[in-house]
């Protein structure tokens, strides 16, 4: 007797498969295990057959031997082989029943699949988003409510074409908000498991949907079903009836026994002939749900799956849907239990993924840790800054005495109306982020930011309601643009900026947009970082009368502006790292009376025109990295420098006229070179900073005491062998604003050494 179990590795798979079987095929596993059980049992009464002829007076031998031959010549093949070719069948309806969870190009697949589908299905966070949009009764909600206060809030509320939102957030309903208490109720080794799988579905999507192998296998073993089902039905309808209880034989050896022929009976055929009915009927039904399989996969699209009832019947509306194999093993699950493809459906939602990556965030960004990372900015204000973060947490928007947010390279940043807590909150960076404001925000940012800081790659991605910022007095915009979009950069009407007074535009333009224009009236501060392109058409430059501080730089300009020369009102002016050679043009700034600080460094100029004399209302003066050689005379007669910056010259000699300059406070002259110093340069007592480095000094006078108010002195990279005494009378000089060699300093006496090491 051959045990069932033997034939159970044909069929036996992974029991978390049993998901991927649809109906059909369990009820066809059923059948093939009865069917098994035919052929089991007629092999085994097979192997008892006897062969019964008519009783005559042969002996026991001979008897024996006719029997046999009439079994191996008379009897028909079908009624001999019929219970092996059931068993055959059988196991053949069994491998292809269970080749595509074998196959190794399918295996990994489904294996894949059915363990992220278990996850899924098991995971806390998939009961929570569907419980979210499940529709709780409203006094149950009002009870959560009281209870706690609200930290994430995903509702679109108000005027939602203010909103700049995703088709996901579009279909949020209000109701959704998430309470503290069930935030605490996901910890954060479920969360970070959910999270993990978000990342597993949509890298095990894209490599699924790619090919449709599991489809064309399963296709195909269902064809070979098919066409088994119609071999076995035609032969076996054809010779069902050989199977016969009589048997005719013909054996020649009438002159040992004296007969010829036979007749035998089949003790087995009646038995035989009804299990082979038997087997047919099964057969048949076998064959009938097969052709009802066909029928399903070749008259439904199932290389594309729509999510569109999850949609309806959670709210959750940005559920892509899927195609190819990743379509059909869900059109298989639904045949087991649609609830799977539902909770499944939870993890490839963009919004169901930001609300776990804002429970995290916020988990991880309690308000305690916000607090420590505040900082005091160069304006003087409290600043948070947030790096490289999956969002924003909303924790922050109970750091109420923020007044300047700094957020860098978040890719989903969502401003709620919950915002307006910051009621300090003045100033507001964005660096590569990608923003969504609520309605209500917006209108609390347009009354009360002063500071706004844009960093974009694209001019379309500028938020349209910087342009409404009604109360904005500063705004930078930061970004590089493509080489068509510098020629033809828009900004939109920065009208309503009405507050406006410094403006900051560090890109590539070519020239400087129109939309300036609306706010030349009042702006007083205009920075240009231009990124070496050549800036042209200065000519909007003459309707910002107000302009007090103009920075053009890096815009390869080899000439002053001569647009420059109509603002009146210039307080400051930078041209720094653009080609000027020549400056001959400087004589027009005469007219800008108000002009005390000019900055000309980092450029190519090889000498100062005497012209510079005209500007007497100058008190800074910047002219660091060019390759000036001779210092002229007339450059002293700018008597009211406070602040000369020469350094990194070719500049070999100081005028004495230098003496004149008796309000001068710093003076640069380091990488040149300088051989001597004139004595002039020590009537200037209100120096502070002197800075000779990296020069060819040999001697430091001791006129360098008449410097009672130096604080800061340097000397390295010279030719000195020892420093005067004198320098104890600069009571205000102490070692550490002394830049010298140690062992020079070793040259002063020891009691002035230790008057400066003394702070």
């Amino acid at each position: 007797m051959i045990p069932v179990t033997e034939f159970r590795q044909f069929s036996e798979q992974q029991p978390q498969f049993r998901v991927l079987k649809p109906w059909w095929d369990v009820f066809t596993d059923y059948l093939s295990v009865v069917m098994l059980m035919i052929g089991v049992f007629g092999c085994t009464l097979q192997e008892m057959h006897e062969m019964m002829g008519l009783k005559t007076n042969l002996d026991l031998q001979q008897y024996s031997f006719i029997n046999q031959m009439c079994y191996e010549k008379a009897l028909h093949w079908y009624a001999k082989y019929f219970p092996y070719l059931v068993l055959i069948h059988t196991l053949i309806f069994m491998v292809c029943s269970n080749f595509w969870f074998k196959f190794p190009g399918s295996s990994s697949k489904i294996e894949h699949f059915i363990s992220i589908l278990g996850k899924c299905f098991d995971s806390p966070w998939t009961t929570r988003a569907l419980s979210e949009v499940s529709g709780e009764n409203p006094e149950e909600k009002d009870k959560k409510c009281s209870a706690s206060r609200a930290i994430l809030n995903v509702s679109v509320e108000g005027n939602l074409d203010d909103l700049e939102k995703t088709q996901s957030l579009k279909s949020i309903p209000e109701k959704i908000v998430v309470d503290k208490p069930t935030a605490s109720a996901l910890e954060k080794k479920e969360g970070e498991q959910a999270k993990a799988l978000f990342e597993k579905v949509k890298k095990f999507r894209l490599h699924v949907e790619e090919g449709d192998i599991l489809y064309i296998m399963y296709v195909r073993q269902t064809v070979l079903k098919v066409m088994k089902f119609l071999l076995i039905i035609a032969y076996n309808s054809a010779l069902v009836s050989e199977v016969q209880i009589t048997v005719k034989c013909n054996v020649d050896m009438q002159d040992m026994t004296g007969y010829k022929h036979f007749s035998c009976n089949h003790t087995m055929a009646h038995l035989f002939s009804k299990l082979s009915y038997c087997y047919l009927c099964f057969v048949a039904v076998y064959g009938f749900t097969c052709l009802y399989t066909s029928y399903w996969l070749f008259y439904r699209s199932l290389k594309e799956y729509s999510f569109e009832y999850v949609r309806q019947e959670t709210g959750i509306d940005d559920i892509p849907d899927v195609k190819n194999d990743f379509a059909f093993m869900l059109h298989m699950i639904d045949q087991y239990d649609p609830l799977y493809s539902k909770r499944f459906a939870v993890f490839l939602s963009e919004v169901s993924e930001n609300k776990l990556k804002q429970l995290n965030l916020n988990h991880e960004w309690t308000p305690e840790k916000l607090r420590q990372r505040l900082m005091t900015n160069h304006n003087n204000r409290l600043e948070l800054q947030l790096f490289m973060l999956s969002g924003l947490p909303d924790t922050i928007f109970e750091v109420t005495e923020l007044q300047s947010l700094k957020l860098e390279i978040i890719n989903n940043v969502t401003i709620p109306a919950s915002i307006a807590q910051l009621e300090d909150l003045q100033e507001l960076s964005l660096y590569q982020c990608y923003l969504k404001i609520h309605a209500t925000a917006t209108s609390f940012l347009k009354e009360n930011l002063k500071v706004l800081r844009v960093k974009f790659d694209d001019s379309r991605e500028l938020p349209h309601w910087l342009y409404h910022l009604r109360n904005l007095e500063e705004l930078y915009l930061i970004g590089s643009l493509s080489p068509d979009a510098s020629k033809n950069v828009v900004l939109e009407s920065l009208r309503e900026l009405k507050n406006l007074k410094t403006l900051s535009l560090k890109s590539n333009f070519t020239k400087i947009p129109q939309s300036i224009v609306d706010v030349s009236s009042h702006l007083q501060r205009l920075y240009v970082y231009n990124d070496g392109t050549k800036l042209v058409m200065l000519n909007n430059l003459k309707k910002m009368v107000n302009l007090t501080e103009l920075e053009l730089v890096h815009c390869d300009l080899e000439r002053i502006p001569h647009a420059v020369f109509s603002l009146t009102n210039l307080q400051e002016l930078d041209l720094k790292e653009n080609n000027l050679h020549s400056i001959e043009e400087i004589v027009s700034c005469q007219h800008l009376r108000k002009l005390t600080c000019l900055k000309l460094w980092h450029n190519s100029i090889c000498y100062i025109p005497e012209h510079i004399k005209k500007l007497g209302s100058l008190e800074r003066l910047y002219f660091s990295y060019n390759k000036i050689e001779i210092l002229p005379s007339h450059l002293f007669l700018c008597n009211k420098l406070r602040y000369l910056d020469l350094s990194n010259n070719d500049i070999r000699f100081i005028p004495p006229e230098i003496g004149v300059l008796q309000s001068l406070q710093y003076f640069s002259v380091t990488c040149n070179k300088i051989e001597n110093l004139p004595d002039e340069l020590f009537f200037c007592k209100k120096l502070t900073t002197l800075k000779l480095g990296k020069n060819t000094l040999s001697l430091l006078s001791p006129k360098i005491s008449y410097l009672v108010l130096l604080t800061h002195l340097e000397l390295k990279g010279n030719h000195f062998e020892l420093l005067p005494p004198e320098l104890g009378f600069c009571r205000a000089l102490k070692r550490g604003g002394l830049m010298v060699e140690d062992a020079l300093f070793e040259t002063l006496p020891s009691e002035i050494r230790d008057k400066m090491k003394t702070e």
